[in-house]
Protein backbone atom coordinates (compact mmCIF):
# COMPACT_ATOMS: atom_id res chain seq x y z
CA UNK A 1 0.00 0.00 0.00
CA UNK A 2 1.28 3.31 -0.84
CA UNK A 3 1.30 6.26 0.86
CA UNK A 4 -1.24 8.19 -0.94
CA UNK A 5 -3.42 5.00 -0.19
CA UNK A 6 -2.55 4.45 3.30
CA UNK A 7 -3.06 8.28 3.89
CA UNK A 8 -6.81 8.10 2.63
CA UNK A 9 -7.65 4.84 4.67
CA UNK A 10 -6.41 6.89 7.60
CA UNK A 11 -8.24 9.79 6.90
CA UNK A 12 -11.41 7.54 5.60
CA UNK A 13 -10.99 5.70 8.95
CA UNK A 14 -10.81 8.77 11.12
CA UNK A 15 -14.48 10.37 9.63
CA UNK A 16 -16.75 7.95 9.34
CA UNK A 17 -15.18 6.41 12.63
CA UNK A 18 -16.31 10.42 14.29
CA UNK A 19 -19.66 10.42 12.29
CA UNK A 20 -20.40 6.89 13.66
CA UNK A 21 -19.58 8.26 17.22
CA UNK A 22 -21.07 11.26 17.01
CA UNK A 23 -24.42 9.79 16.31
CA UNK A 24 -26.62 10.70 19.69
CA UNK A 25 -28.54 7.58 20.65
CA UNK A 26 -29.65 9.13 24.07
CA UNK A 27 -31.32 12.13 22.16
CA UNK A 28 -33.18 10.12 19.52
CA UNK A 29 -33.72 6.90 22.12
CA UNK A 30 -35.76 9.47 24.23
CA UNK A 31 -37.64 11.50 21.21
CA UNK A 32 -38.80 8.40 20.16
CA UNK A 33 -40.53 7.67 24.13
CA UNK A 34 -41.86 10.57 24.32
CA UNK A 35 -39.49 12.89 26.02
CA UNK A 36 -39.39 16.39 23.82
CA UNK A 37 -35.36 17.51 24.87
CA UNK A 38 -33.12 15.70 27.06
CA UNK A 39 -30.64 18.41 27.09
CA UNK A 40 -33.08 20.55 29.21
CA UNK A 41 -33.30 17.58 31.45
CA UNK A 42 -30.98 16.86 34.38
CA UNK A 43 -27.19 17.05 33.63
CA UNK A 44 -28.65 18.48 29.88
CA UNK A 45 -26.40 15.54 28.81
CA UNK A 46 -27.06 12.58 26.21
CA UNK A 47 -25.79 9.65 28.08
CA UNK A 48 -27.45 7.11 29.53
CA UNK A 49 -27.00 8.48 33.36
CA UNK A 50 -29.06 11.71 32.28
CA UNK A 51 -31.66 9.02 30.01
CA UNK A 52 -31.62 7.22 33.67
CA UNK A 53 -32.33 10.42 35.27
CA UNK A 54 -35.74 10.73 33.23
CA UNK A 55 -37.25 7.74 35.31
CA UNK A 56 -37.34 5.54 31.58
CA UNK A 57 -35.07 2.79 32.83
CA UNK A 58 -35.05 0.51 29.66
CA UNK A 59 -34.25 4.00 27.46
CA UNK A 60 -31.28 4.65 29.86
CA UNK A 61 -30.38 0.57 29.27
CA UNK A 62 -30.67 0.86 25.79
CA UNK A 63 -28.78 3.93 25.15
CA UNK A 64 -25.88 2.64 27.15
CA UNK A 65 -26.09 -0.76 24.91
CA UNK A 66 -25.99 1.48 21.56
CA UNK A 67 -23.36 3.88 22.54
CA UNK A 68 -20.91 0.72 24.25
CA UNK A 69 -21.98 -0.76 21.07
CA UNK A 70 -20.39 2.36 19.24
CA UNK A 71 -16.95 1.72 20.44
CA UNK A 72 -16.39 -1.87 19.94
CA UNK A 73 -17.70 -1.60 16.58
CA UNK A 74 -15.52 0.63 15.48
CA UNK A 75 -12.25 -1.49 16.50
CA UNK A 76 -14.14 -4.87 15.67
CA UNK A 77 -14.70 -2.95 12.04
CA UNK A 78 -11.39 -1.80 11.52
CA UNK A 79 -8.89 -4.04 13.23
CA UNK A 80 -8.93 -6.12 9.64
CA UNK A 81 -6.85 -3.24 8.08
CA UNK A 82 -4.54 -3.64 11.60
CA UNK A 83 -4.23 -2.56 14.77
CA UNK A 84 -3.04 1.14 14.31
CA UNK A 85 -5.81 1.81 12.50
CA UNK A 86 -7.91 0.56 14.66
CA UNK A 87 -6.18 2.95 17.22
CA UNK A 88 -7.07 5.54 14.77
CA UNK A 89 -10.90 4.33 14.85
CA UNK A 90 -10.91 4.08 18.91
CA UNK A 91 -10.10 7.85 19.83
CA UNK A 92 -12.35 9.20 16.55
CA UNK A 93 -15.21 7.41 17.47
CA UNK A 94 -14.60 8.89 21.74
CA UNK A 95 -14.17 12.36 19.82
CA UNK A 96 -17.62 11.72 17.90
CA UNK A 97 -19.39 10.85 20.66
CA UNK A 98 -18.39 14.15 22.97
CA UNK A 99 -18.12 16.75 19.94
CA UNK A 100 -20.58 15.66 17.89
CA UNK A 101 -21.54 17.95 14.40
CA UNK A 102 -25.14 17.41 14.42
CA UNK A 103 -25.40 18.67 18.02
CA UNK A 104 -22.75 21.78 17.59
CA UNK A 105 -19.98 19.74 19.07
CA UNK A 106 -22.25 19.60 22.25
CA UNK A 107 -22.21 15.43 22.98
CA UNK A 108 -21.62 12.99 25.65
CA UNK A 109 -18.79 12.16 28.43
CA UNK A 110 -17.60 9.74 26.05
CA UNK A 111 -17.70 6.73 29.34
CA UNK A 112 -19.44 4.14 27.47
CA UNK A 113 -18.13 4.34 23.85
CA UNK A 114 -14.64 4.64 25.73
CA UNK A 115 -15.96 1.49 27.65
CA UNK A 116 -16.44 -0.25 24.33
CA UNK A 117 -13.29 0.74 22.75
CA UNK A 118 -11.67 -0.74 25.58
CA UNK A 119 -13.92 -4.07 25.63
CA UNK A 120 -13.05 -4.34 21.70
CA UNK A 121 -8.87 -4.04 22.21
CA UNK A 122 -9.22 -6.39 25.01
CA UNK A 123 -11.86 -7.64 27.65
CA UNK A 124 -8.90 -7.51 30.83
CA UNK A 125 -8.59 -3.33 29.47
CA UNK A 126 -12.49 -2.97 29.53
CA UNK A 127 -12.41 -5.02 32.87
CA UNK A 128 -10.48 -2.75 34.58
CA UNK A 129 -12.60 0.41 33.59
CA UNK A 130 -15.96 -1.20 34.89
CA UNK A 131 -14.42 -2.78 37.84
CA UNK A 132 -13.07 0.25 38.79
CA UNK A 133 -16.16 2.46 37.94
CA UNK A 134 -18.48 -0.18 39.91
CA UNK A 135 -16.43 0.38 43.04
CA UNK A 136 -15.74 3.83 43.10
CA UNK A 137 -19.13 4.64 42.31
CA UNK A 138 -20.84 2.92 44.82
CA UNK A 139 -18.18 4.01 47.49
CA UNK A 140 -18.60 7.95 46.41
CA UNK A 141 -22.14 7.82 44.81
CA UNK A 142 -20.57 10.21 42.21
CA UNK A 143 -21.04 8.57 38.37
CA UNK A 144 -18.16 11.40 37.44
CA UNK A 145 -15.86 10.44 39.85
CA UNK A 146 -16.42 6.72 39.06
CA UNK A 147 -15.58 7.56 35.24
CA UNK A 148 -12.68 9.85 36.37
CA UNK A 149 -10.60 7.28 38.19
CA UNK A 150 -11.58 4.65 35.38
CA UNK A 151 -9.97 6.95 32.82
CA UNK A 152 -6.85 7.16 35.30
CA UNK A 153 -6.38 3.83 36.08
CA UNK A 154 -6.87 2.14 32.60
CA UNK A 155 -4.16 3.61 30.54
CA UNK A 156 -2.22 2.41 33.92
CA UNK A 157 -2.80 -1.37 33.08
CA UNK A 158 -2.90 -0.66 29.42
CA UNK A 159 1.61 0.67 30.35
CA UNK A 160 1.86 -2.59 32.51
CA UNK A 161 0.75 -5.06 30.10
CA UNK A 162 -0.50 -4.22 26.88
CA UNK A 163 1.60 -3.09 23.64
CA UNK A 164 2.63 0.80 22.75
CA UNK A 165 -0.42 1.48 20.45
CA UNK A 166 -2.92 0.84 23.04
CA UNK A 167 -0.91 2.14 25.83
CA UNK A 168 -0.62 5.42 23.98
CA UNK A 169 -4.63 5.30 22.37
CA UNK A 170 -6.07 4.90 25.96
CA UNK A 171 -3.75 7.63 26.88
CA UNK A 172 -5.43 10.07 24.28
CA UNK A 173 -8.94 8.72 25.32
CA UNK A 174 -8.33 8.92 28.79
CA UNK A 175 -7.24 12.67 28.44
CA UNK A 176 -10.00 13.37 26.46
CA UNK A 177 -12.37 12.21 28.34
CA UNK A 178 -11.02 14.24 31.71
CA UNK A 179 -11.02 17.13 29.43
CA UNK A 180 -15.16 16.48 29.38
CA UNK A 181 -15.48 15.91 32.98
CA UNK A 182 -14.04 19.76 33.57
CA UNK A 183 -17.24 21.15 35.09
CA UNK A 184 -17.96 17.71 36.84
CA UNK A 185 -14.18 18.44 38.53
CA UNK A 186 -15.49 21.96 39.60
CA UNK A 187 -18.51 20.51 41.24
CA UNK A 188 -16.84 17.61 42.83
CA UNK A 189 -14.13 19.98 44.40
CA UNK A 190 -17.23 22.69 45.35
CA UNK A 191 -19.56 20.03 46.63
CA UNK A 192 -22.47 20.69 44.53
CA UNK A 193 -21.97 17.48 42.10
CA UNK A 194 -25.23 15.61 42.12
CA UNK A 195 -24.94 11.72 43.44
CA UNK A 196 -25.96 8.35 42.17
CA UNK A 197 -29.45 7.60 43.47
CA UNK A 198 -28.94 3.45 43.81
CA UNK A 199 -33.11 3.48 44.09
CA UNK A 200 -32.96 5.15 40.36
CA UNK A 201 -31.57 1.02 39.35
Amino acid sequence: MNFEDNFTLIISIALLSYLFGSIPFGLVLTKLGGISNLREIGSGNIGATNVLRTGRKGLAFFTLVLDIGKGFGAVIATSIFGINYAMIASIFVVIGHIFPIWLKFKGGKGVATAIGVFIAIDWALGSVFIITWIIVGLISRYSSLASLFGFILTPGYAWWSMDVPIFFTSCIISVIGIYRHTENIKRLISKEESKIRLKSF
